[in-house]
């Protein structure tokens, strides 16, 4: 198959791995697949353009950078998409924002009807899309195929679909990069970590709803418990000094959280350094990428039942489910922290299920499968 990917957002965010790991995985299952993105305002940005360059998947058309879409100024755009399509006899667009979904609509005007061309969007939120007369059209007549985070996810949108076909499918991890491995004790040594720390892990924005309270409140109820525990997070964010710094530091306990910062080339030998991963609260990914990531190196997860979660982790099996309250949170940490045999027959599952419901090379599989659907 001839496929176009597009995306308007430069940014490297949760969505955006996804789609280069797809577009790669498509590749090596012998189709043609292309990229259209914008570049970043300025180098050294952590941008689709460059990850996707570094991994040999070089956009065929270069977009301007805008936010929401808007006809004229878009119009740039929109005839290079649609030149490309037809050049290329592009049969799937895939966009995966709604400024993207939008391009791709414009640029396959005239091509849809025929059967040529088909619009494929990610919709990439675990909550249910609003049924507003705007998301009506654009989910129902204007997409012929829906990619959700989840199978729940999919059947909660199918209301707006009007019988069109939908798919549920989980993010793609190259399981091959993100695997399990012992953690590197000069790594742990730069963090600060002694042999005998026992490390709680996450891997989130520090933003106001990604329940940093809850987080900091939990931990420090652990650490009245366990000496040895430690808290590790990685990630930044516009608010991290008020959602996450100072309130350590009232809790007394900024001496036992490690603040990792955005990480790039260690990101796998830091994350490694957990025992247990903790997720709370999906961000501008529904699909969880970074609790995926943690699957796949073994480590077992203590998440909330929010979105998508309680459908990637297996109560029990790959993890613990637990409600959003501090000493819930607390409890399943500690459970975890102090039975290893337990943790390492949890992580070894998770890997498992990484293996089998994770890895890109079964997204793509999947994905494949509904693109050849719509034809």
């Amino acid at each position: 198959m001839r496929i176009l990917h597009v995306t308007g957002d430069w940014k490297w965010t949760g969505p955006a791995a996804p789609m280069v790991e797809l577009v790669l995985a498509l590749r090596e299952r012998g189709h043609e697949v292309e990229l259209a993105l914008p570049m970043p305002p300025k180098e050294g940005l952590a941008s689709v353009y460059d990850h996707a360059t570094r991994a040999g998947a070089a956009p065929a058309l270069v977009l301007q950078r805008g936010k929401g879409a808007a006809w004229w100024r878009d119009r740039g755009d929109a005839r290079g998409l649609r030149e490309l399509v037809a050049e290329r006899d592009i049969e799937i667009v895939h966009a995966w924002h709604t400024r993207d979904h939008v391009l791709a609509l414009r640029a396959s005007s005239g091509r849809r009807g025929s059967g040529a061309t088909r619009v494929v969007r990610s919709y990439k939120i675990a909550t249910p899309i609003s049924p507003l007369p705007w998301n009506r059209w654009l989910f129902g007549p204007g997409s012929d195929g829906l990619i959700c985070v989840s199978p729940s996810t999919a059947r909660a949108n199918q209301r707006l679909r009007g019988g069109r076909p939908s798919l549920g499918a989980f993010g793609a991890v190259d399981t091959k990069r993100f695997r399990p491995a012992p953690p590197d004790e000069a790594v742990r040594r730069s963090l600060g970590f002694e042999p005998e720390h026992r490390v709680v892990g996450i891997v989130a924005r520090a933003q106001r709803h990604r329940r940093f309270d809850l987080l900091l409140e939990a931990a420090a109820r652990l650490f009245e418990r366990d000496a040895s525990a430690r808290l590790l997070v990685i990630g930044r964010g516009t608010h991290i000094e008020e959602t996450a710094h100072r309130p350590a530091q009232r809790l007394g306990i900024a001496d036992r959280v490690i603040f990792a910062g955005y990480r790039t080339d260690d990101y796998i030998d830091v994350m490694r350094c957990a025992s247990v991963f903790t997720f709370l609260v999906p961000g501008s990914d529904g699909g969880c990428r970074a609790l995926l990531e943690a699957a796949a190196c073994g480590l077992p997860a203590v998440t909330s039942r929010r979105g998508a979660l309680p459908e990637i982790v297996v109560e029990g099996e790959t993890g613990i489910l637990v409600e959003e309250d501090p000493p819930a949170l607390a409890s399943a940490w500690e459970a975890l922290l102090r039975d290893e045999p337990r943790r390492a027959r949890m992580g070894a599952a998770a890997r498992r299920r990484a293996e089998t419901h994770f890895d890109r090379s079964r997204f793509a599989e999947q994905v494949e499968t509904f693109y050849a659907s719509l034809r």
